[in-house]
């Protein structure tokens, strides 16, 4: 690979769908690289001797490596070397927010664009998935077993390592389908559930994991049960934070109103934006999303293709919006309309008791908060009303109580969620924990890597203690 070429190559623009055609379907927004894109863009990296782009990864991705073989016409070898450290390439190369961890660190993006690394990750695994190539191999049966509870990118991170160590894992899913908020959480126009999320899972069970869906822990089994009678050495809690919260102001009960997460399982994992669906949804004519991260943008774009008017309502300015600018990019392409400066006091209903509207107060930004950004306060006398039919609350989530108060000796912390150290072990002995049930609401890949530390915390835990 030539140093010297880098940012005299131009960043490979990614192929994407018509804006106006894809507001009106479900189907995939980004077409990815071709293998002649793919390998001009992997020429532009570097090839960093002390890469920072890998320290930026939170699974640690060998990425230089990959990309290298990937430049070279080595398919197979790239796809080798990112499957050592990552167990969802493809869902990772597309949902990631690249631009915050590895793309953020390339040293190309100081003075000028970084290698689009995601792009490249999701090439090299869809290529692996199309030629149906397996790569994980387990170390021989060690007689000990472990329960994983929930199948989202902690559990299943957790649950290849520790397959891939020789442990019997079973995973235990509450839904009726694994894969936890790639499924529910994650539209079908973003990450593609039948061709992506489900083959990806597939061979994670090709290593001989088991998937038990249906089971809550908690109410089906608890953790004691698990530790007891069902004979597991161990457990991890990876069950993410799918409890919504709410703003606390009027109307908030009124027909209409819903969270982002209630939203999108209807949508991602009940179908119900095809016509044939047993699961209903309503949209109405006028939707207002309340929040500004990525589930945010989802539920947007959702309520637009199922033929909604949608306005996004956001309390500080745009440039304080949590959510990737990919997704902001593309919700502003499909006519999504965003409302800045303004925030919800009281949702307004009609005589039947439906959403009619929202009454919102005209903010400003004053002086940075604990977040470091800019604390919105209110205009004073400064109010308007916002039309709607339905609104989507998309504040963001917390863990679910549940495990916590049926399993003693199992702390939390202020917010609800386990509490557990930087490997995953928390106060209960042989029970781990990672991902969002125990940082709240974050990133897939945030989750997969602590996942993957869990998984070697039980496994030196488990190498400590008898049979």
């Amino acid at each position: 690979m030539d140093k010297k070429l880098g940012n005299k190559i131009p960043r490979v623009p990614v192929r994407e769908l018509d804006p106006a055609a894809r507001a009106k379907h479900f189907e995939e927004v980004c077409l990815g690289y071709d293998l002649h894109e793919a390998q001009r863009e992997a020429s532009r990296c570097l090839d960093c001797p002390k890469p920072a782009c890998v320290a930026a990864c939170p699974v640690s991705i060998a990425i230089p490596s990959f990309i290298r073989q990937l430049a070279e016409g080595n398919l197979y070898e790239a796809a080798s070397v990112i499957a050592q450290d990552s167990s969802l390439p493809a869902v990772c190369g597309r949902v990631c927010p690249q631009e915050t961890q590895c793309e953020g660190a390339c040293v190309l993006g100081k003075k000028g664009e970084a290698v689009a690394i995601g792009k490249l990750e999701r090439f090299v695994a869809d290529w692996s998935r199309e030629q149906q190539v397996q790569f994980a191999a387990c170390k021989p049966a060690n007689g000990r077993s472990v329960a994983v509870v929930g199948s989202g990118p902690a559990g299943l991170a957790c649950a290849t390592d520790l397959a891939r160590l020789g442990y019997r894992v079973t995973i235990f899913e509450s839904l009726h389908e694994p894969g936890g908020v790639l499924l529910y959480g994650i539209p079908e126009f973003r990450l593609p559930k039948e061709t992506v999320v489900k083959p990806e899972i597939a061979r994670l069970q090709a290593l001989g994991v088991q998937i038990e869906t249906n089971v809550v822990i908690g109410r089906t089994l608890t953790v004691d049960q698990l530790l007891g009678e069902e004979g597991y050495d161990a457990v991890f809690v990876g069950s993410g934070a799918g409890l919504p919260k709410f703003m606390g102001i009027p109307g908030e009960n009124l027909n209409g109103v819903v969270s982002a997460n209630e939203f999108l399982t209807r949508s991602n994992l009940m179908k119900a934006y095809r016509e044939d669906a047993d699961t209903p949804i309503y949209v109405g004519r006028r939707v207002v999303v309340v929040g500004g991260g990525n589930v945010a943008m989802d539920a947007a774009r959702t309520a637009l293709r199922l033929g909604a008017e949608v306005t996004v309502v956001y309390r500080r300015t745009e440039a304080e919006l949590p959510a990737r600018l990919e997704e902001v990019h593309h919700a502003k392409e499909e006519g999504i309309r965003f409302q800045f400066l303004t925030n919800p006091i009281a949702v307004l209903g009609d005589e039947q008791g439906w959403v009619k509207g929202l009454s919102c107060q005209r903010m400003e930004l004053g002086e940075p908060d604990q977040s470091g950004r800019r604390r919105p306060v209110p205009v004073a006398g400064d109010c308007l009303e916002v039309p709607a039919d339905v609104v989507i609350m998309s504040l963001g989530t917390s863990p679910n109580p549940l495990i916590a108060t049926t399993t003693p000796g199992l702390e939390v912390n202020a917010w609800g969620c386990l509490v557990a150290d930087e490997a995953g072990a928390t106060t209960r002995l042989g029970v781990f924990a990672g991902g969002d049930a125990v940082t709240g609401a974050a990133t897939v890949i945030l989750a997969m890597g602590a996942g993957r530390k869990a998984a070697q915390a039980i496994h030196q835990y488990l190498q400590q203690t008898s049979c």
